[in-house]
């Protein structure tokens, strides 16, 4: 360091400038938090959150991240997302039941993932036959962090959609 180094400003981090937008994780008919066949979602207990009535049984990561939860029943995934953002992916309500049958995971606890990416695969079928809904919850498990987040797609929609905006404090 030279001498006129020290009267240098030092350069700040850049924080990531405007709201973090979450992603559709799933292919389908958004479902609101108050519509989600679970009281614990519906009442955000977990969070804010959403839901997708999933049409294709694949589910993809709505955020650059790494994978902080996998659990061997293969129901949820948890991700760790740039600004802080913690996402809880939970597939289908009461699916823990299942033990993993009609799961089948792409990606392992430490992965780090990026938004678009395929996470796990799920046979609509059998969730059915087993007598639970399918919807894909979406959870910021980390909502009190921030000013607010909104659900901003309704319908029908593609992974990789905008599907939450949340805005920093």
């Amino acid at each position: 360091m030279g001498f006129f180094d020290m009267f240098k400003k030092k350069a700040e981090p850049a924080a990531p400038a405007g709201p973090i937008m979450v992603a559709a994780d799933a292919k389908g008919a958004v479902v609101k938090m108050e519509d989600i066949p679970d009281e614990v979602f519906a009442q955000g207990i977990l969070g804010q959150c959403c839901g997708i009535d999933p049409s294709v049984g694949e589910v993809y990561a709505p955020i650059d991240g790494e994978i902080t939860q996998a659990p061997d029943t293969l129901h949820a995934l948890g991700i760790q997302g740039a600004g802080g953002v913690e996402v809880l992916i939970h597939v289908g309500v009461d699916t823990v039941e299942m033990k993993g049958d009609g799961f089948v995971a792409k990606v392992k606890l430490g992965d780090k993932v990026k938004k678009g990416q395929l996470l796990l695969k799920m046979d609509l079928d059998k969730i059915k036959a087993a007598g639970h809904p399918a919807v894909v919850i979406t959870v910021i498990t980390n909502t009190d962090d921030f000013a607010s987040v909104d659900l901003v797609a309704s319908g029908d929609v593609e992974p990789g959609a905008d599907m939450l905006k949340i805005t920093k404090g």
